[in-house]
């Protein structure tokens, strides 16, 4: 009854944090945020993973699905520190777009009652940027929305991660106990101990024996 309750709780919580990334990777995407949607699509395929050695029995991917967590939960406590600005962190850089591009996070221009309005550039021949985007009435602001995104999967992490442990130490006993590795005698739980016959060789004898039957047939025939 524990291992059921303790699986099928681990597939529950695989089964949002699957949810929680994809709606991520969507976003990310949108705002050309590249450093997260590496992260995003690493954390589908491991969750995909877990999610898998759950169902079938593999310890082994729930192990690796163990050690991700960590590191998911280490690269959240990241991002909240860059949209936060601790540690020297500025989210005015493009460390989220590895340098390539100077897009930023998309709710910035895109969050609950955010007003955008595009600012035309005073002289002419300058691109335009995102210094020419003016954004107001944003209800939340943008670093803050992302926080709040990395805090849900740094819960949704933590508590993955417990029942995974419970989970795995579940699977083991399991597997000490049905000794998978010398196999298992269960003919001998079932029926009592036979006992052992000794088997000796049969001397040769020099007379043939007939039956008695054969002598009576080859006399009426001769």
């Amino acid at each position: 009854m524990g291992c059921c309750t303790g699986r099928c709780t681990l597939i529950f919580l695989c089964s949002l944090q699957l949810l929680a990334a994809l709606e991520r990777q969507i976003f990310d995407f949108l705002g050309f945020q590249w450093a997260p949607i590496l992260g995003n699509f690493l954390q589908i395929i491991v969750v995909i993973l877990g999610l898998f050695g759950t169902i079938q029995f593999r310890p082994r991917y729930i192990v690796v699905y163990t050690v991700w967590t960590a590191l998911w939960v280490t690269w959240n406590v990241f991002i909240i520190c860059f949209y936060l600005e601790v540690g020297g962190l500025s989210k005015e850089t493009d460390l989220m777009t590895f340098n390539i591009s100077m897009h930023r996070s998309w709710w910035r221009e895109h969050g609950p009652g955010c007003i955008r309005r595009v600012v035309r550039p005073s002289s002419p021949g300058i691109l335009e940027d995102y210094s020419y985007v003016s954004v107001t009435g944003c209800i939340i602001d943008f670093q803050y929305l992302e926080v709040i995104h990395s805090a849900i999967q740094i819960l949704l992490s933590l508590i993955g991660f417990v029942y995974a442990c419970y989970v795995i130490s579940i699977f083991m006993e399991e597997e000490d106990s049905f000794d998978f590795i010398g196999g298992l005698d269960t003919y001998s739980y079932r029926q009592p101990p036979q006992e052992h016959v000794e088997l000796k060789p049969v001397k040769p004898v020099g007379k043939v024996l007939v039956p008695r039957t054969s002598l009576i047939l080859l006399t009426e025939l001769n």
